[in-house]
């Protein structure tokens, strides 16, 4: 950056840190019937971002009774992992996106967060990694796809491993056992691509296989491209996995970022991130069961039927049928990960979802930056979100890491992908390897 640059960012910064949304942050909302509070709008949002600081001697906090593990280091932004039949990882790299910017407050914005990023080079692979021996340690580590287009969800069906890019839904030929691509990928679908200001396509098939459902972030935070901007985002798509035909699953959705089916009652559940710019504790973001057909109130209204009077025009009809989600998870955490539960995790964490949450940005208190466990009962959530994995932001207000992606092996092992460290960790109960 040339030094006029330096010096208009600095003093963007130092505006920005004096032009926020005031007043006090309150206790974050969470659960099925959270207390929000007034909106509260300033000039300019409330930002920090923490600096970055290696992990050096130091691993994320886990309870008692679990050993955690970096089972893969020096990866390049591990989004997303996906564990196979046979005990092996694939691993999701890479970064996309690049939207330009709309306001000068989105300059100074993204000006922030890239100072709490990876400098790293976007992979835009599949690695897989290998515990031969079952004792833990991935010894064997190989590029399994590379050239993908900033590749995020992963799903397996059958024989066909499917890959959602930031660009296009496609597939590659599976075997059992191999280490390494056949072939190059097949197109199933187009995804919206276009501008891609929110880019992750969140994946996953249904219990049957015959369709794939694809998470789609909104353009903008609130319409502020203009709804041409939104033609089929905000939503999840279903695909059909021969055909590549898709339809909208659910809509007013403003940023699907993970996608799980339960594994008793076979229903479809969804990690959302909320809208920002109105105050340190709105929106919730929230995990919550898809309802087919069902509208969440994006961008006209927010959990449920509060007006977001920032949207032009309004939509009174609209804002009447939207859905309220089911489990609140706290303003701004960020939700990039989500993963069912078994038994093999242990009795207090059998039942229930995991939740990555990559941290916030639109806080002065940073929030999120760690994994929870949403406890459910009869394919419910039933109680408030208890820590699993910690640390990955320091006392010392540094972040050492950011959980994105988590996948539960069945055979009692948590996988986090931290795209901050570039690490995979494993967690498992201690008695377990």
């Amino acid at each position: 950056m040339k030094p006029l640059g330096l010096l208009t960012a600095a003093l963007a910064v130092a505006l920005l840190a004096g032009c926020g949304d005031g007043g006090a942050e309150s206790a974050q909302p969470y659960g099925p019937s959270p207390e929000l509070p007034e909106p509260r709008r300033g000039l300019l949002p409330d930002m920090t971002v923490p600096r970055p600081t290696p992990w050096g001697e130091q691993l994320p906090v886990v309870p008692q009774g679990y050993t955690i593990t970096a089972i893969a280091t020096d990866l390049r932004i591990p989004r997303q992992t996906l564990v196979l039949p046979n005990g092996d990882i694939l691993v999701a790299e890479g970064r996309g996106g690049n939207a330009p910017a709309l306001k000068p407050k989105d300059v100074v914005a993204g000006f922030i967060k890239a100072k709490g990023t990876t400098s790293v080079e976007s992979g835009n692979r599949l690695t897989l990694l290998r515990d031969g021996d079952g004792d833990g340690t991935y010894e064997l580590r190989t590029v399994f796809a590379e050239n993908l287009n900033a590749p995020y969800g992963l799903a397996l069906v059958d024989d066909k491993l499917y890959v959602a890019n930031q660009d296009a839904l496609v597939r590659f030929d599976y075997r059992e056992g191999q280490t390494q691509a056949s072939g190059p990928p097949v197109k199933v679908a187009d995804l919206p691509s276009a501008i891609n200001h929110h880019w992750t396509k969140a994946l996953a098939a249904s219990p049957d296989g015959r369709f794939l459902y694809v998470g789609i972030g909104s353009n903008s935070n609130i319409t502020e491209r203009g709804m041409t901007a939104e033609v089929g985002r905000a939503m999840i798509w279903e695909i059909d996995a021969e055909t590549g035909a898709h339809r909208p699953y659910a809509t007013g959705l403003r940023n699907p970022t993970a996608l799980a089916f339960h594994p008793d009652t076979e229903q479809l559940w969804v990690a959302v991130n909320e809208r920002n710019e109105i105050g340190p504790d709105l929106v919730p973001d929230y995990i919550t069961a898809v309802q087919e057909g069902g509208f969440y109130g994006w961008p006209y209204s927010y959990w449920g039927q509060n007006v977001d009077d920032r949207v032009r025009p309004q939509d009174p009809e609209k804002v009447a049928a939207a859905i309220t989600p089911d489990y609140a998870l706290g303003s701004h955490v960020a939700a990039l990960g989500l993963a069912f539960s078994v038994p093999a995790m242990g009795e207090q964490f059998a039942e229930g979802a995991f939740v990555g949450e990559h941290g916030s940005w639109n806080r002065k208190q940073p929030v999120g930056y760690k994994v929870v466990f949403v406890p459910f009962s009869d394919g419910r959530p039933s109680g408030p979100p208890v820590d699993f994995v910690t640390g990955f932001l320091g006392e010392d207000g540094k972040a050492r890491g950011r959980p994105v992606g988590v996948t539960v092996d069945p055979r009692g092992a948590l996988i986090v992908a931290d795209d901050l460290s570039n690490t995979v960790w494993r967690i498992t109960p201690a008695a377990e390897r």
